[in-house]
């Protein structure tokens, strides 16, 4: 048996003690967590079992996340995950802090209770595309336009991995699953572009076998102050198996992949002689060098746009008429939820006391039944 306690070691740093009744001699050990400043990767690797199939997508993530955690210099205890159902949803368990697994589809809900109630936290949803697009579009939808300052990263697979392969809402038309032996005749839902007309503040989107880049996203995602979204192309090698290795696969990936890096040119290509340049209102692929184009030519990518135009413009652009985007595609600053609660909280309490609840209950409309 394992209990947990925390305090401090006087020295002002918080500490994780862990209690274990079950030492070698009846003696109980005691574990302190190193302060924020020295933790490591396995400090947030918990003791459970990791438990998805062989070769899944989702252990690059669980790895790139458990990687960043230690360089963001946030306690463990200042930190919690938030799933829903699916198998992205296990993540919470195989994270070394607080979690919270949550209902179906309201994993956005949860956390917005969870950053309103104490905005010091480090909060995380972790949910997958039936998760998030499906029950939970709605949730999707305002927790990103509220601007509450959470990390969300949807895993897309475009398949119900969990319940055993039947078509989401980003399964491609004309799919054949389980439930759609004729093929999908439903439209896909395009993640980014659903998360940048809710006026997300941080979208990006990453590939969960290109590591080095994923790590990257992961932290910036998680430096940005307001809402952060992520979307993950992941493989399910079960039920939808190599269903992005048509650019997103080494070989052909630096041909097929447009790595967007802010004021940059948008080029692409293995040897870096493709780009993206507008012909009036819209984008087209062209080659440097030919008729006379020059870098000068390409549209240079600017995350911080206020105007989310190009970037919902970017979020369209898809194989096999373009390369697929991945990278940080808006940045932005606003006054974020949780902020602006808190600041609304201390505005009334100053004007009119911290109040009493017998007081509220006994006000405002009221009436006695004989």
């Amino acid at each position: 048996m394992t209990t947990q306690a925390n305090g401090s070691n006087g020295n002002g740093h918080h500490v994780d003690v862990s209690v274990s009744a079950e030492s070698e001699g009846g003696a109980s050990l005691f574990h302190v967590a190193p302060p924020p400043g020295e933790l490591t990767k396995k400090d947030f690797v918990s003791n459970q079992e990791v438990r998805w199939c062989p070769g899944c997508g989702d252990y690059a993530i669980l790895n790139n996340v458990q990687k960043v955690m230690p360089e963001l210099g946030i306690a463990r205890e200042k930190m919690v995950f938030v799933s829903g159902i699916g198998c992205s949803s296990r993540f919470p368990y195989y994270m070394n802090t607080y979690g919270f697994h949550s209902i179906h589809g309201r994993a956005p809900a949860i956390a917005t209770g969870i950053k309103a109630a104490n905005p010091e936290l480090s909060v995380w949803v972790i949910t997958g595309d039936g998760d998030a697009l499906s029950i939970g579009g709605n949730h999707f939808m305002h927790v990103l336009r509220r601007n509450l300052d959470i990390n969300y990263i949807l895993f897309n697979n475009r398949i119900y991995g969990l319940t055993k392969g039947q078509y989401s809402p980003t399964s491609v038309f004309g799919q054949r699953t389980k439930s759609t032996p004729m093929g999908v005749i439903d439209y896909p839902v395009n993640p980014l572009s659903l998360a940048i007309a809710s006026e997300a503040t941080f979208v990006a989107r990453s590939i969960d076998i290109d590591v080095k880049h994923l790590g990257v996203m992961v932290e910036a995602a998680a430096r940005h102050k307001g809402v952060s979204f992520l979307e993950v192309y992941q493989n399910c090698n079960i039920f939808n198996d190599h269903a992005f290795d048509y650019f997103a696969e080494r070989s052909v990936r630096s041909d097929k992949v447009l790595y967007l890096e802010h004021g940059k040119p948008m080029i692409f290509g293995k040897d870096r002689t493709q780009g993206i340049r507008m012909n009036g209102a819209h984008p087209e692929v062209v080659t440097i060098g030919e008729n006379g184009i020059t870098e000068a030519d390409l549209l240079v990518h600017d995350i911080n746009l206020e105007d989310p135009s190009v970037a919902f413009m970017l979020a369209r652009m898809e194989q096999p008429d373009f390369p697929q985007p991945v990278g940080i595609f808006r940045a932005v600053e606003r006054p974020s939820y949780d902020q602006m609660l808190v600041d609304q909280i201390d505005t009334a309490i100053a004007k009119s006391g911290p109040g009493s609840l017998e007081k509220l209950i006994y006000s405002g409309d009221m009436w006695t039944v004989e």
